[in-house]
């Protein structure tokens, strides 16, 4: 199942990566983020439609919000342990009932397996990413672009599903 919107808070690392790559494939994007569109790097670019929470750096709630409109979360990391606002995010999908996944390069040998399994099992169509920021885990965001590009091959690849009858034959 590919995912028909991505959502995420618009931080830097894996929130970014996600949203940058649902812009490059046209998939709509969205989600909360803290009022002043703050991010470690300054205000977020207008580019990310995303909307703030009100009141000052209200990070978890911009957090909450996000898996509370989403279907599910992915949590990326390097790290095999969640940790701060990672640690957070998971806790806040456990709360809320709401199916979380958490893809680390450590530990997971193949996670566009478990991640387009995981969406195909809880039927998720709004996929709400997290994970932490750049400057906590450099290379997060390449590990986002990689499992989603390894995921969702194509946006408009049909894929094996596709009907066969549709061509002319």
């Amino acid at each position: 199942m590919f995912p028909e919107r991505i959502v995420s808070g618009g931080q830097t690392g894996a929130d970014r990566a996600a949203l940058d790559w649902a812009i490059a494939r046209g998939i709509p994007h969205g989600g909360w983020c803290p009022e002043g569109r703050l991010a470690e790097d300054g205000p977020i670019d207008p580019r990310y439609e995303l909307r703030e929470t009100p009141g000052a750096v209200a990070y978890i709630v911009r957090t909450e919000w996000n898996v509370r409109d989403a279907d599910a979360t992915v949590i990326f990391s390097l790290a095999p342990r969640l940790t701060g606002g990672s640690l957070a995010t998971r806790d806040l999908a456990r709360r809320r009932g709401k199916p979380v996944l958490h893809l680390s390069r450590a530990k997971s040998v193949h996670p566009e397996v478990d991640l387009a399994r995981f969406m195909d099992d809880y039927f998720v169509r709004v996929l709400n990413v997290a994970g932490p920021r750049a400057s906590t885990e450099p290379g997060v965001a390449a590990f986002v672009r990689e499992t989603l590009d390894a995921a969702f091959p194509s946006a408009s690849d049909p894929g094996p599903e596709a009907p066969h009858s549709a061509r002319p034959g």
